[in-house]
């Protein structure tokens, strides 16, 4: 049985959690952070440090989902890593590894002058813009366009209503368009990546580890 503690139970992915882990048997939320295996932690950045911080005193290893983290912050996690198995990754989608697989082929065969517009749309009550995922896709295309064919515009955020999360990658020349998208259908699809990673990094050793290295 694997003991989980599940920080920012109140909110969305909380609640998502507790909804999956009843069909997990071999998985059991507990309270109690002393006694717990393993720690996901989807809520503010804030909360993040202090969690950290008894994780460290309790040497358990950490699954972090929380976005809107600052450099300092992820400091002390890359710091942390070293003593304890950590998995931060803003977006725990299968889907969208498969997205940013696709886009770095696309990027990789272009040789063509393009202009990009990255847009993502989420819940109201979503504090950060742009999400922790768009960034990472703004900036894994700058890593794959060796030659500067792309040029990027500013990312474009919208937020509405309860939308889990869709983000929409536009390359455009003078008389085509290449558009790239990814929609959560429900948060089960962010949750079920966190319990995944959480069933890993209790077998891996002291590291920061990337949601795709994790999967693969």
């Amino acid at each position: 049985m694997i003991e989980l503690y599940i920080n920012g139970i109140s909110g969305r992915m909380g609640t998502t959690l507790i909804n999956l882990i009843q069909n997990k048997p071999e998985f059991q939320v507990t309270d109690n952070l002393s006694s717990a295996d393993v720690v996901i932690d989807f809520s503010h950045p804030s909360s993040t440090q202090k969690i950290l911080n008894n994780c460290l005193k309790h040497n358990i290893p950490m699954v972090i989902g929380t976005t809107g983290i600052e450099k300092e912050m992820l400091d002390e996690i890359s710091k942390a890593s070293k003593i304890l198995p950590i998995v931060l990754a803003a977006n725990m989608s299968i889907g969208i590894h498969q997205l940013k697989q696709s886009l770095k082929k696309f990027i990789k065969g272009n040789n063509k002058n393009l202009n990009c517009l990255i847009e993502e749309t989420h819940h109201s009550k979503k504090l950060d813009r742009p999400s922790g995922t768009a960034i990472e896709i703004e900036n894994l295309i700058k890593n794959e366009d060796k030659n500067n064919y792309i040029n990027l515009a500013k990312t474009v955020s919208y937020r509405e209503d309860d939308i889990s999360g869709i983000h929409k990658i536009t390359f455009t020349e003078d008389d085509v368009s290449y558009i790239f998208k990814h929609s959560a259908i429900s948060r089960d699809v962010f949750g079920n990546g966190a319990i995944y990673c959480a069933r890993r990094i209790i077998k891996l050793q002291p590291e920061l580890y990337s949601f795709k290295k994790i999967i693969n």
